[in-house]
């Protein structure tokens, strides 16, 4: 298995698991009795809703990326025998013994 097909997995899998994330929030949104037609860029919205929509939605959906990701790799990893190369690459420079 190649970089490409690392790319395509890993990108397509946490661009769905958001996705899906988003579309859930939404629903459970709805379904809290809130208002259907939020729009956190809108400044006549009220910035405590704007700011509570934010916050869930983006929770929800950076969670459904990493947790995508991690099982794109996991799948990746039986497959091809070994980790992308992306996730294996140890170029930073921080050091944990600090």
């Amino acid at each position: 298995m190649g970089k490409m097909v690392w790319k395509i997995l890993g990108m397509g899998s946490a661009a769905v698991a958001a996705g899906l994330a988003t579309r859930l929030v939404d629903r459970i949104w709805r379904g809290a009795g809130q208002d259907t037609t939020l729009d956190p860029k809108n400044p006549e919205t009220p910035l405590v809703k704007a700011l509570s929509y934010v916050t869930i939605s983006g929770l929800a959906a950076g969670t459904a990326r990493t947790l995508a990701t991690r099982r794109a790799a996991a799948y990746y990893a039986r497959s091809a025998g070994h980790l992308p190369k992306e996730l294996t690459d140890t170029d930073d420079d921080t050091d944990t013994d600090a």
